[in-house]
């Protein structure tokens, strides 16, 4: 049984919506505190837990499951007042324009300046992660300044280099590896945004704070993902590795 605000979202996931689809700092705040809530109950059968801008689906092998757990965690979650969590900020380093940011120029003519005057407005603010998607560690990131809001491409590109910093609107997000895209790419950053190898695996979380930092690409390389988890205070660790045989056949072998 689930409550209004609690939805099926298929035969493996519930989802809980939290208002409307707006980028409010705090409504996503809530929606961090939620997942985080439901995933500290470590309940037997869940797989993920995510949130979003606005909402939180939580993922579960509905042959194990209790659902009904499930949901009543995520109505419980919803009513409790959010946790306050000690906000983590992370610098970036990025090359801006040249061959590292394509359409630097493009989004200056937009905004009718510099492209310095570009590269030091989106360098400028101190971004809020408020979800990770479309890639595995894609941050989507806000509020880009409005005078260099420029909207996605007309026409996306085939291929977005790894590390690529794009803007859409008054949003900012990083390219975790080559994929297709259609942000407006105005730079690039040498580190590593997803590693299945680490713990997490996502450099970045939802509620990070996040600092643009120009640098020069003679000195990019020289920045490394240890060095930013370190900074920010984050350990990491090597993943443990393991696989769960729910149903044994008479042919299983690993």
């Amino acid at each position: 049984m689930t409550s209004d605000s609690v939805k099926h979202a298929g035969d493996s996931a519930l989802l809980l919506e939290l208002g409307e689809s707006v980028i409010d700092p705090e409504l996503n705040a809530r929606a961090i505190a939620v997942a985080r809530a439901v995933r500290e109950q470590a309940i037997p059968g869940v797989r993920d837990v995510v949130s979003t801008f606005r909402s939180v689906a939580v993922f579960f092998d509905p042959l194990s499951a209790d659902v009904a757990a499930v949901a009543a965690a995520l109505h419980h979650a919803e009513n409790a007042a959010p946790s306050s969590v000690a906000e983590r900020t992370v610098d970036i380093p990025v090359v801006y324009g040249d061959e590292s940011g394509p359409d630097l120029a493009e989004l200056a003519a937009f905004a009718r300046c510099t492209p310095e005057a570009v590269i030091e407005r989106h360098a400028g603010t101190v971004y809020r992660v408020y979800m990770l998607g479309f890639l595995p560690g894609f941050p989507y990131m806000a509020h880009v300044d409005a005078t260099i809001a420029a909207p996605r491409r007309a026409i996306p590109r085939l291929r977005v280099a790894a590390g690529s910093v794009g803007v859409a609107g008054r949003q900012t997000g990083i390219y975790p590896r080559e994929s297709p895209g259609g942000w407006q790419i105005i730079g690039r950053t040498a580190l590593t945004l997803f590693d299945q190898a680490q713990l997490p695996p996502a450099l970045l979380a939802p509620g990070d704070r996040v600092r643009f930092v120009p640098t020069p690409a003679s000195a990019l390389s020289r920045f490394n993902r240890t060095e930013v988890h370190l900074k920010a205070g984050t350990t990491r660790g090597n993943v443990d590795r393991f696989v769960s045989v729910l149903r044994p056949g008479l042919l299983t072998t690993v």
